[in-house]
């Protein structure tokens, strides 16, 4: 393992938890910690990271059926282990497994926030939202030491450019000293993926991911700072949580979110055959059963890899799920108004050319 950078300056883990009133651990987001009472807890697995030198660190996209142009991968691959990521595959890339090799053979992007101040500075750059774990998560268990989310956000903050993170970790409470002031800016927006609020469920499916509850405290603590926050209920799959559905949503508005969101589950490319064989270990009594209502889901195919219907799904069972989740949000006031975050307060970073002007 290479050596990892020096953190970069900013509120302490403590100096978060005592202003938010969240213990340690919760806003360090030591994931593992917190299974150590439920029976078959993941063993530690051994991590390799590899240092990455890209030569730009904004990646571009011109996809009709997502809602940003623009994200930032701090990392390739993620330790959370969720069987059904739609990541997986990038790994063949490097000639690694989308299985354990996408787990525990990590990239990390150190000089990140050296060239996101590069690419902000360049003459003509026009600000628009950037999306942070719209690939691999931001948050995974190696930021804690390697802490490249937190320097990409130090520069976004300089900047007041816009930015919504996507995770499942409650590591991003550890941030609210930047995403704060930000939020209060209209300049950022988080959204907690949230699956099952059952712990045995959330550990076969995202066995190193924090648990459902330290997910929703991280909810609670971002909405009592003011960070705007969704819970994205991604991906939904027949059988296995889609009758959580309604529990989900009612306990996220509890805990303050302002909307929410759902995707059926996606199976690409070397995700279909390594979800399959996770259904046959956990569960072999309703396997057929969640792969038959997938592929009607799907229009006979384990995966439909075109423009909004693979956001979507289409057929009775993916209107039943559509039905149930407006009906549910409309009961627990969620989805009420359109979160939005500006793009009218960038400045260039300190130093760049043309800046005065």
């Amino acid at each position: 393992m290479p050596d990892r950078p020096r953190p970069t300056r900013g509120a302490t883990v403590n100096d978060v938890s005592r202003r938010f009133g969240l213990p340690r651990a919760l806003a360090d987001g030591d994931w593992l910690d917190a299974r150590a009472a439920i029976d078959g807890a993941p063993p530690r697995l051994a991590t390799q990271v590899t240092i990455e030198r890209p030569r730009t660190i904004i990646a571009r996209n011109q996809s009709p059926d997502v809602p940003f142009d623009r994200s930032i991968n701090p990392y390739r691959g993620c330790e959370h282990g969720c069987i059904y990521c739609f990541a997986r595959p990038t790994h063949a890339f490097h000639d690694l497994s989308p299985g354990l090799d996408f787990e525990t053979r990590l990239f990390a992007k150190p000089q990140a926030a050296e060239l996101l101040r590069a690419e902000l500075a360049r003459p003509g750059y026009v600000c628009a939202p950037i999306g942070l774990g719209t690939n691999t998560d931001p948050y995974q268990p190696i930021e804690r030491d390697w802490r490249i989310t937190r320097s990409v956000l130090e520069v976004l903050a300089e900047c007041r450019h816009p930015l919504t993170i996507t995770t499942k970790s409650d590591r991003v409470v550890r941030d609210l000293d930047l995403l704060a002031p930000m939020a209060a800016q209209g300049l950022a927006a988080v959204a907690l993926s949230i699956t099952t609020l059952d712990p045995k469920i959330a550990m076969a499916l995202e066995p190193r991911a924090p648990t459902p509850a330290r997910r929703l405290k991280a909810v609670a603590a971002l909405a009592a700072a003011g960070v705007p926050v969704y819970v994205s209920l991604a991906p939904v799959i027949p059988a296995i949580n889609d009758d959580e559905m309604e529990a989900l949503l009612e306990a996220a508005a509890r805990a303050g979110a302002r909307a929410a969101f759902f995707l059926p589950v996606r199976l690409p490319h070397e995700v279909a055959p390594l979800f399959k064989a996770w259904l046959e270990e956990h569960f072999p009594d309703r396997a057929g059963k969640v792969m038959s209502v997938i592929r009607s889901i799907r229009e006979g195919r384990e995966n439909d890899p075109n423009f909004f219907t693979r956001m979507r799904g289409s057929g009775p069972w993916a209107e039943l799920l559509r039905t149930r989740f407006q009906i549910a949000c409309r009961k627990h006031g969620l989805n009420r108004e359109r979160m939005r975050v500006r793009s009218d307060l960038f400045r260039p970073p300190r130093g760049a050319q043309g800046e005065l002007f």
